[in-house]
């Protein structure tokens, strides 16, 4: 890999990497690694994203799309390392817009990346490409673990393509990584599972969906899975594999809630609500959103994807990633006390819901 040593630091070196998402949630904190790293920054975004942070810092930008090859070889020109963690990670979407975004851009970013001579590319893929529809509980799950005959929705499908196209192109030349991070949360998240589990529990809206039960869950917080990246561009004997990324311990998801709902003064989920009607109803729902004027323009009340969420246990071995890349460093007890400190700094919880609603 072209790479400058840092001079005193014995061990570490920088190298020239282009982010995807950077505008985004995981992607700009990919990017604060990488500038703490000492790493030399480019960023691909679209004219219309919102770039007023990253004009901020000392980074390059280079507009352009996923779906414009002139534009990812003008972005992949000199460039050591990609982290590609762009993706349509929406509710909604026709299956045409889920695999050109999360399929066919990869794509089109691999083929750009290797033939301007980049060494590695690592790709932020997601546990949810192992989801299926019948699955239950899954605790402590390992690598090993196959890719479902039927999967839960069509972002999992994709995200499952875009990962088997990813780890098939290594080669001594192109080094490929996939890092599967589970449930992202932390600091800048406006739109992923926390924010908006918190904003219906603002409302009392959010139904006790447990049964009665725990439901475990690995997350990760979003500095632990940008290190996780930034590692994953320098370690050796990672090409051609997938790693669960997650925090240090697994949490229970009511429990969690609870106290989500007490440190913001929200309504802590407690009507129970009947599960086998629910489920039908996010069976009927999914089926309804395959009509495209459904699928494309509006996201569903509830899904199948989203209930599994809520009511699946799903743990993850990491015991991978820690020996290959890197142990988790922020505890959930430092990363809410963080979390909380980033909501106070926007305005506080008011405003952070009514973005998050936006």
């Amino acid at each position: 890999m072209a790479a400058q040593r840092v001079a005193g630091e014995k061990g570490r070196f920088t190298v020239k990497v282009l982010v995807t998402g950077a505008s985004g949630f995981l992607g700009s904190h990919i990017v604060d690694a990488c500038l703490r790293g000492g790493d030399t920054v480019r960023v691909l975004v679209r004219e219309e994203s919102d770039i007023s942070r990253l004009r901020t810092l000392p980074v390059e930008l280079v507009f352009g799309d996923l779906r414009d090859p002139v534009s990812l070889r003008r972005a992949a020109d000199g460039i050591d390392v990609v982290h590609h963690s762009a993706a349509r990670v929406t509710d909604r979407g026709s299956p045409a817009q889920f695999r050109d975004a999360n399929v066919d851009g990869t794509r089109r970013l691999m083929s750009a990346a290797s033939n301007a001579g980049v060494r590695r590319f690592v790709f932020i893929s997601s546990p949810s490409a192992l989801m299926g529809i019948r699955d239950g509980d899954r605790l402590g799950i390992d690598e090993s673990e196959p890719y479902p005959k039927k999967f839960l929705n069509w972002y999992s499908k994709t995200k499952a393509a875009a990962e088997r196209l990813v780890v098939a192109a290594n080669r001594a030349d192109f080094t490929t990584v996939a890092l599967r991070p589970r449930a992202i949360w932390g600091p800048r998240d406006y739109f992923g599972f926390m924010p908006r589990l918190l904003a219906k529990m603002m409302t009392g809206s959010l139904p006790d969906l447990s049964a009665g039960r725990p439901v475990y869950a690995s997350l990760c917080y979003c500095e632990n899975a940008a290190a996780a990246s930034v590692r994953a561009s320098r370690a050796q004997g990672v090409g051609g594999r997938a790693y669960f990324i997650a925090d240090p311990e697994p949490v229970e998801v009511w429990s969690t809630l609870a106290d989500l709902a007490e440190r913001y003064g929200a309504i802590p989920p407690t009507r129970r609500v009947r599960r086998a009607p629910l489920q039908a109803l996010a069976f009927a729902t999914d089926m309804l959103w395959k009509l495209p004027p459904l699928a494309r323009y509006a996201a569903p009340p509830v899904s199948r994807y989203s209930l599994a969420l809520l009511t699946r246990s799903a743990t993850y071995d990491v015991s991978a990633a820690r020996r290959d890349l890197t142990a988790p460093a922020v505890d959930h007890q430092t990363g809410m006390t963080k979390l909380s400190a980033w909501i106070d700094e926007i305005g506080g919880v008011d405003e952070f819901i009514r973005k998050a609603q936006s």
